[in-house]
């Protein structure tokens, strides 16, 4: 960390306040911006797609749950890993507990990997989660929204993620995809976003950045190399001076 000035707390209120423009300026243009995005065309969705779940065979129409949104977290689970990628964890257990709030607003929140079901279940309960999860192992979803890559694709180095813009050197990616379900029952695909796209989602990358150090990833051999499965992190070192017995 550079050295910081340290100053009066009448100093900092007029550094903090010159700061809260830039932060005002940011919520406006972020305003703009979901504008921009509801006003986005949308795409009908006409394949049919069975996902296997908790509850048996579901179509993409069921997975809506009697809502009219639905928002799918492509999660990062190919069919011969033995667990869930580490980074798309630390983002389900941001989400986890928004699934009620969500509902709420008309919205059905769900997970999608194509690894077996009985292998989501499994890890689904070690990490003590209660979202729906469910496999797509049997058709085509992942690669038709842009999040998993055929072994010719990636050894072509093709730019094959982030709507063409980059590569990717293993067969699952993470993203999200949103969906729109209108009173005749037709489903239209009206977003996906994937990459830094997707830190928006993340509370907890938000809650790093409002302090000193932010994510402190700089060092890293990639930034999120510091990231484990909740179950994984060491228990934190108590520091010596601490006052609790």
């Amino acid at each position: 960390m550079q050295p910081h000035k340290v100053v009066s707390r009448e100093e900092w209120i007029e550094a903090r306040k010159a700061h809260l423009t830039h932060e005002k300026e940011f919520t406006q243009a972020r305003d703009r911006l979901n504008e921009e995005r509801r006003a986005l065309p949308w795409v009908k969705v006409d394949k049919a797609y069975s996902f296997d779940g908790p509850r048996g065979p579901q179509t993409l129409n069921e997975l809506f749950a009697g809502r009219s949104q639905l928002v799918v977290q492509h999660f990062m689970f190919a069919p011969d890993w033995s667990e869930g990628c580490r980074s798309c964890s630390f983002w389900a257990d941001g989400f986890e507990r928004m699934i009620p709030h969500l509902a709420a607003r008309d919205t059905t929140l769900v997970a999608i990997s194509r690894a077996p079901l009985p292998r989501l279940a499994a890890f689904k309960t070690r990490m003590g989660w209660t979202f729906d999860w469910l496999s797509s192992a049997g058709n085509d979803f992942n690669y038709d929204y842009g999040v998993s890559f055929t072994p010719d694709q990636i050894k072509s180095g093709a730019r094959i993620y982030n709507f063409g813009t980059s590569g990717f050197g293993v067969e699952e990616a993470p993203g999200i995809s949103v969906f729109f379900r209108d009173d005749a029952g037709n489903i239209f695909h009206t977003y996906s976003c994937f990459a830094r796209g997707l830190d928006m989602m993340n509370a907890a990358y938000h809650y790093l950045d409002l302090t000193p150090l932010g994510r402190h990833e700089e060092r890293l051999p990639y930034p999120m190399d510091w990231v484990r499965l909740r179950d994984q992190y060491q228990p934190a070192a108590v520091p010596a001076s601490c006052c609790h017995k």
